[in-house]
């Protein structure tokens, strides 16, 4: 409990920080892109680092065998890749900040209820977001050597993704109420973004 109130107050001062890492925030400069540029990147946005830990809680949370663990994960992983990709193109659609925003409500309250899908229902649900943290990250990794910058955004997703599922595996079957306020905690944080952005 103590953890708790020390994170949601940080969650909710760091939220107006959050934007900083979507599109416009490095004013411009792309010469330096490159795999290390593209590997930090979905680190320095709050929104987007819980988003993908959350997909793999979620995963871990919910999963009756092993193998249903990589859908989500994996999912999220392609429909980044897909919508960055979509990004660098020049492909601008509305509601970009409200659909990440939203894709943090949603995967915390899955987190939190350990709500059970199909596997492709699953990759299909967090795909649908996936593609709109794909084009924020997309339109900055413009320039430079953009490919590396996306292999190294795509490894650094996977690797936020197994922290998630490592964490929830552990939380499993000790410590559940740990992984249900932290996904509280994250849906919480999606519901003050999408506050700021009415």
């Amino acid at each position: 409990m103590r953890l708790l109130r020390r994170f949601i107050p940080l969650a909710l001062i760091a939220a107006p920080l959050a934007t900083l890492a979507h599109v416009g925030a490095d004013g411009g400069a792309h010469d330096h892109i490159g795999f290390l540029h593209g590997f930090v990147h979905p680190f320095t946005g709050l929104d987007h680092l819980a988003a993908m830990v959350a997909v793999g809680l979620w995963s871990a949370l919910s999963a009756r065998r092993t193998q249903d663990l990589p859908w989500a994960p994996l999912g999220f992983a392609v429909m980044l890749l897909l919508g960055a990709l979509l990004g660098l193109s020049g492909l601008h659609l509305p509601a970009v900040e409200p659909m990440i925003a939203a894709s943090l409500l949603a995967t915390g309250l899955l987190a939190a209820t350990r709500l059970r899908l199909p596997g492709p229902v699953a990759a299909a649900l967090v795909g649908v977001f996936a593609v709109f943290h794909g084009l924020a990250h997309g339109s900055e990794l413009g320039g430079g050597n953009a490919a590396m910058a996306l292999l190294g955004m795509v490894l650094a997703t996977l690797l936020l993704h197994v922290a998630g599922i490592a964490a929830g595996w552990a939380l499993r079957h000790r410590g559940a109420w740990v992984a249900r306020v932290a996904g509280g905690a994250v849906a919480l944080f999606g519901i003050t973004l999408l506050t700021q952005l009415a």
